[in-house]
């Protein structure tokens, strides 16, 4: 068995501490890479010295810096899992995200908080309010997510599913939204059902393109192990195993979300999104979304949380028209 001692940092005895790490299903040679070139690599890119035994790796220096490179490591390890191999590119925007997370101490983007990679990184929470969604999803089964647009509330739901689906937590993932809004008819709208309801689902789709390679989602939708539905279309069923994501619920009727509620199977979790601020349903109607929020108030395993315009991430001129909005239905 083979002993590798990179020493390219200069450690004193006394500050070091000592982590193990297990590369449990991932093979040592794919992820070290070829002539163990990932593993110089990565030693340039960490203050810590790196020593590879076998499967497992052993992290030595100062105790912040094994903590950081503990944090990398884990990131590395979830992308070997997921894609099969590391790539130098990898480890250098692993790395990197890591520096400007350790950069801003106030920062609520640290690495233990990746819920998946995509093609065009990683997704995670950018905000306060982001981390605390993504919290209260992983300490209740039903978690309803309430705030304006823009604000990762459908994302995130996405990118936690994908990621339950990922780790085994669940078989599959459905994906719903009330097909009618703005009080239009569906009946009234051009092209046969799956184009009369596509252009509600699109978000969904989009949602889901960015997280799961294309030749791959397509295999998990034509399996079912991935379903977008409207919401009409969830009545009569029962739903285990599964990771169930209710968007725009706010244009559900209270009856609606009483029907989505209970289709809810064992071992199966839910987020409900939706913002109240933009409820489209004819006037009389009460919103599902808001009604709920006194229903199911203060049961155990169903979380609510609360986003803002502080938690908006999309272009910076949405938090200013949010705001301006607010303030204009003050006058």
């Amino acid at each position: 068995m083979r002993t590798y001692y990179y020493t390219g940092t200069n450690l004193k005895k006394q500050e070091s501490v000592e982590k193990r790490i297990t590369l449990r299903g991932i093979d040592p040679v794919t992820f070290f890479g070829a002539q163990d070139a990932n593993l110089r690599l990565l030693e340039s890119e960490l203050d810590a010295q790196l020593i590879a035994r076998g499967n497992e790796l052993i992290l030595r220096g100062k105790t912040e810096n094994v903590e950081q490179a503990e944090r990398v490591i884990s990131e590395l390890i979830y992308l070997a899992n997921r894609n099969g191999r590391i790539l130098p590119q990898d480890i250098e925007l692993v790395t990197q995200l890591n520096h400007d997370a350790d950069a801003d101490e106030d920062a609520t983007t640290s690495a233990e908080s990746v819920i998946v990679y995509t093609k065009n990184g990683v997704v995670k929470p950018r905000t306060e309010g982001q981390e605390a969604y993504a919290e209260c999803a992983r300490k209740n089964d039903i978690v309803f997510a309430i705030g304006p647009a823009g604000t990762g509330k459908t994302f995130l739901a996405v990118a936690m599913a994908v990621a339950a689906l990922r780790d085994k937590l669940v078989d599959r993932i459905i994906l719903c939204r009330p097909a009618v809004e703005a009080g239009e008819s569906l009946g009234f709208l051009p092209g046969d059902f799956r184009e009369k309801v596509d252009p509600y689902l699109r978000p969904l789709y989009d949602a889901l393109h960015d997280m799961i390679p294309g030749d791959k989602l397509k295999r998990l939708m034509e399996t079912r192990v991935v379903e977008i539905v409207p919401l009409a279309y969830m009545r009569g069923r029962t739903l285990n195993n599964c990771f169930v994501i209710l968007d725009e619920a706010q244009n559900s009727t209270a009856a609606q979300m009483k029907m989505f509620l209970t289709r809810l199977g064992g071992n199966s979790r839910s987020i409900i999104t939706g913002d109240i601020t933009q409820i489209d349903l004819p006037d009389k109607t009460i919103s599902g979304l808001v009604q709920i929020q006194t229903v199911l108030k203060g049961i155990d395993g169903i979380g609510f949380i609360y986003l803002s315009d502080r938690d908006v991430v999309r272009h910076q001129l949405v938090r200013q028209i949010i705001k301006a909005y607010e303030n204009y239905a003050q006058i």
